[in-house]
Order: structure tokens, then C-alpha cells, then sequence
């Protein structure tokens, strides 16, 4: 593996998720937000990659032929789908407990996921090209968004497409995402995200401007509590998601 002076690792982010790897797959543990979480994600990545390569929604394996990687990747909460649908997935993640964790999970699914203890700087470094990279609530736990955001779009095939998703930095995010989920709630252990490394639209965009890869679609993302589930929707001010794309 290729190594640079430059880190996109924030060591004490890295500790802390590590620390509770082994309930990744817990559905009430302290992962249950991303459980939450994961049907609309899981639905607005399926409909976008149908859309923006062509592909038969009502296929068997719709993603068959293309090359995923999950950056960030966790306990594989999203690889595991991707590669139900068809796709060659990488998951890549900087902690080693949480691969260990995703390497068993899969094993007992019986998915062939190609799991590895890397950096998107280290995949880039390699010369790694990938149809769609998911970046999901990750660039909010890393040292330099910069440098990991132009990280992975050098990843980006030409018309390939990423997803970013993360919190806003804003004072409804402080409040929603960070004083009530994390005190109140008690949906999140205290300390989960830091305000000030909470990354606003436009600072992507900016990260983003002369590596070929523009945003195509941004969307916010809210919490319903009545019908107790997540859903898109128009105001990006605490979570959203980014579609972004390298022409081809």
C-alpha cells in the first residue's frame, strides 16, 4: 500500500467508532440511527444508479457489472446491500475492528465483499477506479475534507458517480443532529460529531471544483417522528445528501 504524509484519518474518530464495532449489526445498539437510516438512503442510491446508467430496476442484479466502493464503509451496513444487488464491492474503512467486523458479517451472509483497512488517499494512491463511490456520513469524521474529498473523486470513472452524505454546519444542525441526538434522544453517544468539523454544502462544492466531478442533485434528509423513519426532502439544513458525477 502506497503511503503519503497527508492523512485523511482523524485517530480519535477512528478510536472511538473501533470501540464500538462489535454492534454494528445491532439494530437496537448504538448504530440503531444508521439502521433507521438506512432504508431511504438504500432507496435514493438504488433509483439514482438505475437512472444514471440505465438499468432495469425490476432486474434480479441490476448493479451486475459495476464497481462499487463504500469509503468509510463501517460494519458494511451498505456494502452488504450493493452486493445483493449485483455490484463488486470494495469496502474500505480506517479502522481494522470495523473490517474485522464487516469481513465475519459478510462471511456468514455468504458475500464475496473485498473488504480492506485503508484510506480513500491510499485507494487513490494505488490508482483504484470505481462506477460509484458512497460517501456516506463519513466526511464529517475526517482530519482534511479536502484532501479526501479530491481523494476520492480521482477515484471516480468517467461517468461514475458519488454520493456525499453528512450533516450541515448550521444552528439548527447543532441543535437537531447534535444537542437532541446525542443528549436527548440519546439516539448517538455524547461526542458523536463535532460541530465545527460538520461540512456545508458549498465547502463541497468548493473541495470539489477542479477534479472533474460536480454535483447533479443534492436533496435534504429529515426525520419524521410520526411515522418513525427517515425521508427526503427540500431543506438541506441538517442532513443532506450529494450526487456528484465525472462526465464521461
Amino acid at each position: 500500500m502506497t503511503s503519503k504524509t497527508a492523512s485523511t484519518i482523524d485517530q480519535e474518530d477512528v478510536d472511538r467508532f473501533s470501540a464500538m464495532a462489535a454492534e454494528w449489526w445491532d439494530p437496537k445498539g448504538k448504530f440503531k440511527p444508521l439502521h433507521k437510516f438506512n432504508p431511504v438512503r438504500l432507496r435514493y442510491i438504488r433509483e439514482t444508479v438505475n437512472e444514471q446508467f440505465g438499468l432495469d430496476p425490476k432486474a434480479d442484479l441490476p448493479f451486475k457489472g459495476l464497481r462499487f466502493l463504500d469509503i468509510g464503509c463501517g460494519g458494511g451496513l451498505l456494502c452488504e446491500p450493493m452486493a445483493r444487488l449485483g455490484a463488486s464491492v470494495v469496502g474500505a474503512d480506517a479502522s481494522e475492528r470495523n473490517i474485522e467486523v464487516a469481513k465475519i458479517h459478510a462471511g456468514q451472509s455468504g458475500l464475496d465483499i473485498d473488504y480492506r483497512a485503508s484510506t480513500a488517499e491510499d485507494l487513490q494512491a494505488d490508482g483504484e477506479k470505481f462506477d460509484v463511490i458512497l460517501n456516506m456520513e463519513v466526511v464529517e469524521h475526517v482530519a482534511d475534507v479536502d484532501l479526501f474529498l479530491k481523494s476520492c473523486a480521482e477515484m471516480v470513472k468517467p461517468g461514475g458517480i458519488m454520493f456525499i452524505a453528512t450533516i450541515n454546519r448550521t444552528a439548527k444542525a447543532r441543535a437537531l443532529a447534535i444537542f437532541m441526538a446525542e443528549n436527548v434522544l440519546r439516539w448517538l453517544p455524547r461526542g458523536t460529531h463535532d460541530y465545527e468539523k460538520l461540512v456545508k454544502p458549498s465547502e463541497i462544492d468548493a473541495a470539489l471544483q477542479g477534479t472533474g466531478v460536480s454535483a447533479i442533485a443534492k436533496s435534504g434528509v429529515f426525520y419524521n417522528p410520526l411515522a418513525d423513519e427517515w425521508r427526503l426532502s427540500r431543506d438541506m439544513d441538517v442532513n443532506y445528501l450529494v450526487v456528484t458525477k465525472r462526465e464521461g
